[in-house]
């Protein structure tokens, strides 16, 4: 009898074999997202240091007050401006787009678009 693995599992090594194809570097870093059941987070990582760069989650006070929910594709879009605008304050201007081995659809396609608008370029 064949048993499905779990869908953590199967994302998990999805984002394993993601991340051996590519990385951050300090003149284009990775734009890490991880959407969780209630939650969706955001960073920028420079992994030839292992440093965070930037970070933005719906958790954070500023981000959730200005959203009905956390876990839907309108908290995603914000999540998506709110970390463009930090990037670019901070000088970030390229990016490259790290999906957690999640697939680019519903929540992580409209932060990704909503990041490019506000001028993030991957």
């Amino acid at each position: 009898m064949v048993r499905k693995e779990a869908r953590s599992k199967v994302r998990v090594n999805k984002h394993r074999r993601l991340r051996n194809r590519f990385s951050g570097t300090a003149e284009r870093p990775r734009l890490a997202v991880f959407r969780s059941n209630n939650h969706m987070y955001a960073q920028i990582i420079d992994d030839t240091v292992g440093n965070t760069l930037v970070s933005a989650s719906t958790l954070q006070k500023d981000v959730k007050a200005e959203l009905e929910k956390t876990n839907d594709v309108a908290a995603a879009a914000h999540l998506g401006t709110v970390i463009a605008k930090k990037a670019l304050d901070k000088g970030i201007k390229t990016v490259v787009f790290d999906r957690g081995g999640f697939i680019y659809q519903g929540k992580i396609k409209a932060l990704a678009e909503a990041a490019r608008e506000a001028g993030l370029e991957f």
